[in-house]
């Protein structure tokens, strides 16, 4: 099971840091990604890190303001979200690959978290 945490209201040009931890399951045995999904539209990639975490992909949208990492040692991966805008705010769901390497590609995951809501006001 995995357990996206960390949304909430924040200011445009502000930084939020949402976490996706999981239990019964060993992380490093996964790649990861984020995904989220605004009101009425489709569930779009945000971004991805392979299983050693050497290896990171980001939305065009997002590059050089968000940043995916991973902690194994404590079954946790990270988005870092800064200098966000009002088309950010949706809601971010972290989602689990059992493969080396995942991309953006919603059928690449098997596994789904249940997102948590992040909104930007302008």
């Amino acid at each position: 099971q995995l357990q996206a945490s960390g949304g909430g209201l924040v200011q445009a040009g502000g930084s939020v840091s949402l976490s996706c931890a999981a239990s019964g399951r060993t992380l490093s045995s996964y790649s990861m990604g984020w995904f989220r999904q605004a009101p009425g539209n489709v569930r779009e990639f945000v971004a991805a890190i392979s299983r050693s975490g050497r290896s990171t992909d980001y939305a065009d949208s997002v590059k050089g303001r968000f940043t995916i990492s991973r902690d194994n040692a404590k079954n946790t991966v990270y988005l870092q979200m800064n200098s966000l805008k009002p088309e950010d705010t949706a809601v971010y769901y972290c989602a689990a690959a059992s493969r080396v390497v995942a991309g953006p590609e919603l059928y690449e995951y098997d596994y789904w978290g249940q997102g948590t809501l992040v909104t930007v006001s302008s």
